[in-house]
């Protein structure tokens, strides 16, 4: 086996594991780190396979003890999610094999075919591409699977939200009021629960930047029974914090331009976006880190901070 680099060699359990779910005469011959993952490692595995061709497939591996507590479930929901999706039309990988508990590698681990395209954060050609991702959240949500996935979870609480320093201090006093009332109703639909341009593949052509089409969607380890609100809400959240709060509020419309239908009552919609909005306070940083170890070095710490306080702001303005 080749390494790409030192950090990209897969462990020897895993290894094996791996060579056991090849096809007869494959054999693993080039391992590759694939950046700007914030829970796992992810590794691109290239296969060498009889006929002197290869292929591509995808390892992730849980590996930090934090995160490995949830692995199991995490892992358990993306393989059903993975399954539940082939020939959908969702542009999702498809899964090879997973291992929860690691009970065949040194870490939990998942197996899962390679789809072409890359993951693009930039500011240029956010206005092309943000159509393309609502169009492909309308189509996850269209989705009524026979099993349905776990009822959604949101974590944050008025008590654990993280004002940012220097922020609007009654817009977020009034935001938090907002997450004190229960949860309005919804007609339920599938969710990602993390969809956002950092898990959406894209094939950009050099020559024709305007022909940019959406090659697949991954990482569906949070896949859930919802409101399409919240699977909005946290793309708004993302875009707002990449590209600057106007953004956030785009989305929306893009959304229902695509034929998304969202909560009829403005009080409901602002519910939904404040949360998570609020939710992403608590992951300033990592966000930060994520973004700039992915080649948006400008995105700081406290420049997604400034840009977290504009959008909470901008949305108590709008719709408070």
């Amino acid at each position: 086996m080749t390494n790409h680099d030192e950090a990209a060699a897969v462990r020897p359990l895993t290894l094996a594991w791996v060579s056991r779910h090849l096809e007869v005469g494959e054999r693993v011959v080039r391992t590759e780190v694939l950046r700007g993952g914030i829970t796992a490692e992810m590794r691109r595995l290239t296969i060498g396979t009889r006929d002197g061709g290869t292929r591509d497939l995808v390892l992730r591996t849980f590996v930090d003890p934090f995160y490995m507590e949830r692995a199991e479930d995490w892992l358990d929901r993306e393989a059903g999610a993975l399954t539940l999706l082939t020939g959908t039309g969702v542009p999702a990988p498809g899964l090879v094999a997973v291992d929860p508990t690691a009970a065949h590698c040194e870490y939990p681990s998942l197996l899962m075919t390679h789809l072409a395209g890359r993951t693009v954060l930039d500011d240029e050609g956010s206005e092309r591409r943000v159509p393309l991702l609502a169009r492909q959240l309308v189509a996850i949500h269209a989705l009524r699977p026979a099993e349905r996935p776990r009822k959604y979870v949101t974590l944050t609480t008025a008590d654990t939200v993280v004002v940012p320093k220097g922020a609007d201090a009654a817009a977020w006093a009034a935001a938090i009021d907002v997450i004190r009332n229960p949860a309005p109703p919804y007609e339920g639909r599938f969710l990602h629960w993390d969809f956002q341009p950092g898990n959406v593949l894209f094939d950009v052509p050099p020559s024709k930047p305007a022909g940019a089409r959406i090659t697949g969607v991954v990482d569906w380890a949070a896949a859930s029974w919802g409101p399409a609100d919240l699977d909005v809400a946290h793309c708004s959240t993302n875009l707002a914090l990449l590209h600057g709060p106007a953004w956030g509020l785009r989305f929306t419309e893009a959304y229902e331009e695509a034929g998304g239908v969202l909560a009829a009552a403005t009080s409901e919609r602002l519910y939904w976006l404040v949360r998570d909005g609020l939710a992403c306070s608590e992951e300033v940083q990592l966000l930060a880190q994520s973004w700039q170890k992915a080649g948006r070095t400008e995105l700081t710490t406290r420049v997604v901070e400034e840009r977290l306080d504009a959008y909470v702001t901008a949305l108590m303005d709008a719709l408070g």
